[in-house]
């Protein structure tokens, strides 16, 4: 227990002693009183250095990405609305911040942002290429080849741009653009591609060919087997030519609905609809 308290005692003598009888640690603080100053030194000058005009956002560049032109984005009027409304300066901006701005303007997809000494920033843009229409040409929202749907309209695309009208339910546009490629490779031996194609909200679907031909389509979720509606396409095709023979070009629509055939509707007034199970065709009046 003596041995402890001496113990004790020497470091609270230790403590308590004045600094500066231990001219070690004198040279030690010292040492690290210089060090926080200089840091601190540092600091401050960058910090005033960051604040001068000189680095104040001035030039911002618009470029297309690889590959692009831009054709539907005014430059000096997105430069402009970016310096007004950008925050910081070289130093502070968030590119982040201004990256996503650029994303929440019409017809931009992707933008990457970057600093360019001292004052200025280069911006990329990949521009939305236009693949069709949604909700009908007036809607003001279109689709690119990618599913996704963007605000802009038609009359801001050039008239050799060709757009296949789509529809269907809210955020179901890969699924769509999913269902258009698949329906234009089944219908390439007709020499016909999609045109338009409408998704319900049950998932049931149509589609109008450029020939004029309408095809509707049951929902394939009905059936587990993801093939169905393929394997109706392949009946379709077979039994055409029987089709054909019968009513050369009056047919205008068919409907693929059905589990052990198909229906076709006919142009005449006077015959509403046919259908053909693939070994027989019943004329129904």
């Amino acid at each position: 227990m003596s041995n402890f308290m001496d113990r004790f005692g020497e470091i609270f003598a230790m403590l308590m002693s004045p600094l500066w009888n231990h001219p070690d640690r004198m040279q030690k603080l010292s040492r690290f009183l210089m060090r926080c100053f200089a840091v601190m030194l540092t600091i401050g000058i960058l910090v005033w250095l960051s604040q001068r005009p000189v680095f104040a956002l001035k030039q911002i560049q618009i470029e297309p990405v690889a590959g692009q032109t831009l054709k539907h984005i005014n430059k000096s009027m997105v430069k402009q609305q970016v310096l007004e409304t950008v925050q910081g300066n070289f130093f502070s901006v968030r590119l982040e911040d201004v990256k996503r701005g650029f994303e929440s303007m019409p017809w931009v997809r992707h933008a990457n942002v970057r600093r360019v000494w001292p004052n200025g920033l280069i911006v990329s843009i990949e521009e939305q290429k236009p693949f069709g229409t949604w909700g009908g040409a007036d809607s003001h929202v279109l689709i690119n080849n990618h599913g996704e749907i963007f605000a802009g309209r038609v009359s801001e695309i050039n008239d050799d741009v060709i757009l296949v009208d789509f529809r269907g339910p809210e955020d179901s546009g890969p699924e769509v653009m999913s269902l258009y490629e698949k329906a234009n490779n089944w219908f390439k031996p007709w020499g016909a591609e999609v045109v338009s194609l409408a998704l319900t909200e049950r998932y049931a679907w149509h589609i109008k060919l450029s020939n004029g031909m309408k095809v509707e389509f049951g929902r394939d979720e009905e059936s587990s087997d993801k093939t169905l509606t393929e394997e109706r396409v392949a009946r379709l095709f077979k039994y055409w030519p029987q089709v054909q023979e019968k009513w050369a070009n009056r047919v205008d629509a068919v409907d693929l609905r059905y589990a052990n055939g198909f229906a076709v509707h006919l142009a005449s007034a006077s015959m509403k609809k046919n259908d053909v199970d693939g070994k027989k065709s019943e004329l129904k009046q």
